[in-house]
């Protein structure tokens, strides 16, 4: 995993809606928060994104942006998105190549990992967190650190 203080690797990948977005473009407005998944739909995912749902007002009032990232498709982001009415970007990153960069380690050797980070303004890793099971705790973890930022 990347630790506090590395500095945030670029990217280009699309989102939901087919749109190239880049990390740095989203980071000359205020921090991001980048938490990557392993499968839309599924109890543990499907928790966590809500949960960014619920407190993504608490974010935007701080001047974060919120980003997932899985592997699932474009199309597979958008009735996720629409679904749970997600009002945040979701990234498709379909090689995983965002994953590497970013050093998700696998879990079980086989699932892709749950990691959160926040990165500041500076495209400096503010904070890294990674568990599997605790999906909703990504939240609370991001909303700590954010709160700092401001």
């Amino acid at each position: 995993m990347l630790n506090e203080g590395n500095t945030a690797p670029d990217f280009i990948l699309q989102n939901q809606e087919g749109k190239d977005i880049q990390l740095y473009d989203l980071l000359e407005r205020g921090p991001v928060v980048l938490y990557f998944y392993p499968k839309d739909e599924t109890p543990g995912c499907t928790a966590e994104a809500c949960a960014f749902r619920d407190h993504y007002k608490t974010f935007q009032d701080s001047g974060a942006e919120v980003v997932g990232v899985s592997a699932d498709s474009v199309n597979r982001h958008a009735a996720f998105a629409q679904n749970h009415r997600l009002p945040f970007q979701l990234l498709s990153d379909p090689q995983r190549m965002v994953y590497k960069l970013y050093q998700v380690p696998k879990t079980l050797f086989l699932l892709p990992g749950r990691v959160t980070y926040v990165i500041g303004r500076n495209r400096t890793v503010s904070h890294a967190y990674n568990s599997l099971w605790k999906s909703e705790q990504h939240v609370r973890e991001a909303l700590k650190v954010v709160a700092s930022l401001s």
